[in-house]
């Protein structure tokens, strides 16, 4: 029954038709907010179609890793709770949860986002730690791109406690942003059958065969990329993928 249903899409996306009516190329509407959550020192919404999800980010003071004693850490993780979604599970992270932490993750260490110099307190001993999570609230599909759109909104929201004898004060929060300087824009393009997509949904995302998520910067360069699913790709199809992500990247940073 499914590969049935899976050569009726096919057939559809080849006449650049989608189940819900979408062209292949094109995003559900979306919207983002900032500061929409009081107790983190920044925080994003970002809502798509039906996904729904909100990124925090948490400032701690902590002690730098001894190959970057005058450097800032990120640290990346996704919560994936089963009121979002029945296929995911109470307990440790899965491998959902997993990848996508570590795709974001890459996304703005590889860009250099965060000029982690600036986050140096003291060289070799006090470093700020940026903790970033993302939890959706509602998920039908595309957590990766749009996570990663939040974590960006999130970051650049976010602004420092007040150090107080060298501890952060969190009831008083300073005006100072976070030294952000580039902007990543993740894109996840999948191919069903013949067809390349962008902003899958859940019942999409099942017959994916191969999927490409590129990191783009503001002047189109690349910054990082992730393949998944089982199929392989040839060189023309990932450079196909590649403008692909880099001409939907230009939709999705004018959300920011």
């Amino acid at each position: 029954m499914n590969q049935d249903f899976k050569n009726h899409m096919c057939q559809a996306l080849k006449k650049n038709v989608r189940m819900d009516g979408r062209k292949n190329d094109e995003f559900r509407k979306i919207t983002v907010q900032t500061g929409v959550i009081a107790g983190a020192e920044g925080s994003a919404k970002v809502t798509c179609g039906d996904t729904e999800l909100i990124v925090g980010i948490k400032m701690n003071v902590g002690t730098p890793y001894p190959d970057t004693p005058d450097a800032g850490v990120l640290m990346t993780g996704a919560e994936l709770y089963p009121m979002s979604n029945p296929q995911f599970e109470v307990g440790p992270p899965g491998d959902i949860a997993i990848e996508t932490a570590r795709v974001i993750d890459r996304g703005i260490r590889e860009s250099g986002a965060i000029d982690t110099k600036k986050l140096c307190i003291e060289a070799g001993e006090k470093v700020w730690m940026v903790c970033l999570d993302i939890a959706p609230v509602n998920l039908d599909g595309n957590l990766i791109d749009l996570g990663a759109l939040g974590a960006i909104a999130a970051l650049r929201n976010a602004k420092f406690p007040e150090l107080k004898d060298g501890k952060p004060d969190y009831k008083h929060i300073s005006k100072k942003a976070l030294p952000i300087s580039k902007i990543p824009i993740e894109i996840t393009v999948s191919k069903i059958g013949e067809s390349f997509l962008v902003d899958l949904t859940n019942e999409e995302e099942k017959f994916v065969d191969a999927r490409l998520t590129v990191a783009v910067l503001e002047d189109d360069t690349l910054c990082a990329m992730q393949k998944g699913g089982d199929s392989p790709l040839t060189q023309d199809e990932i450079l196909m993928m590649i403008d692909l992500a880099i001409k939907k990247s230009k939709d999705l940073r004018k959300l920011l």
